[in-house]
């Protein structure tokens, strides 16, 4: 904790550039060189330093089934990034175990401990699935080996059925396609200590809700929430009453960041992998699109990309990236560049 303290608190750690395409008065949260800027940024060299002592404890084998397609996990990646976070959200979850104990002893209350709750967020194909699946792996193996689940928003999308009647297949994926009433009863359900809690299925096969299946949540010490959506805000009420928002429930929250001309690329090559595996399974909605030639599949991939993700990122997503706890960026080639961690 006092080499983490000392590391944060050097200003030699100030690295990076201010974007070009900034107008006046905006800031970069991003970019170190803002007198007020509530993030402090770290290299990739100076973020791995972090690591200290932590141990590696994925083994060789299970980066392929933790890794998304295209993504980029190896042992590298594992060391120089995600295990210095695993050792800072150690911390973090370690003061926020002491600070519920103190609180309950001034109280005097006497009831149990809810889940330590993380949140993921940022773009399609950006690579939130890697990030949460490698986070889970490692916290689950801190000693004394708390329970961690992971849960995803896709299965709080409303059904095809009702997506189509409301006119909305094409904003799936927006904050009005999902059925945001569920999701925060779940979220307080767990926070409530309730047991066990049920999250809808969600099959990117069908690309739909799966009618009677469901995912458990049976009071984990740590849950982790991925989302494109999951930091979203919501208009503040001139009554003033309480308007709760997914963020509400979180403990620390993570926001994956690319430039967007990369992340099209990036959602592009994905698709051109389906077309080519799981499009010609006869019960894929997309299964229509399998015989696309190279061109086709571009031009078509790069359609739905302007139409729905880059109009939901730009609209949605990349707005709620300053309400993020830490802020991980990646460069063309999928690696990790730079960290931004908010200030205490």
């Amino acid at each position: 904790l006092s080499r983490l303290t000392s590391v944060i608190a050097a200003d030699k750690f100030s690295t990076g550039m201010r974007p070009k395409n900034l107008r006046d008065g905006d800031m970069d949260i991003r970019a170190p060189d803002q007198r007020y800027n509530p993030y402090r940024i770290f290299s990739r060299e100076q973020w791995a330093e972090l690591r200290n002592d932590t141990p590696m404890t994925l083994e060789p084998g299970e980066f392929s089934q933790l890794r998304s397609m295209h993504d980029r996990l190896d042992l590298k990646e594992v060391e120089e990034i995600y295990l210095p976070l695993s050792r800072l959200l150690s911390i973090y979850v370690d003061a926020a175990q002491r600070l519920y104990y103190a609180q309950r002893q001034f109280l005097g209350i006497r009831d149990r401990k809810v889940p330590y709750i993380i949140g993921i967020a940022g773009s399609a194909a950006v690579g939130k699935s890697t990030t949460a699946r490698v986070l889970q792996a490692l916290l689950a193996r801190w000693s004394p080996r708390p329970k961690v689940d992971l849960v995803t928003t896709d299965g709080f999308l409303y059904p095809k059925a009702v997506l189509e009647r409301e006119g909305l297949m094409q904003k799936k994926g927006f904050p009005e396609s999902y059925d945001r009433a569920r999701l925060l009863s779940f979220l307080s359900d767990i926070k409530a200590g309730r047991s066990p809690v049920r999250a809808p299925v969600y099959s990117h096969l069908t690309y739909d809700i799966v009618p009677n299946r469901w995912q458990e949540v049976d009071q984990p010490d740590i849950l982790i929430v991925e989302g494109v959506n999951v930091l979203q805000t919501a208009p503040l009420p001139h009554h003033g009453k309480a308007v709760p928002v997914v963020s509400d429930f979180f403990d620390f929250s993570l926001y994956i960041d690319a430039d967007v001309s990369v992340l099209r690329d990036w959602y592009v090559q994905r698709f051109l992998t389906f077309r080519d595996t799981a499009f010609h399974d006869p019960r894929s909605y997309f299964h229509r699109y399998s015989l696309l030639s190279d061109d086709e599949a571009i031009a078509t991939a790069t359609a739905i990309w302007e139409r729905t993700n880059f109009a939901n990122l730009e609209e949605n997503i990349l707005p709620t990236r300053p309400r993020a706890t830490l802020i991980l960026t990646k460069g063309a080639d999928h690696v990790i560049e730079t960290v931004a961690l908010r200030r205490l």
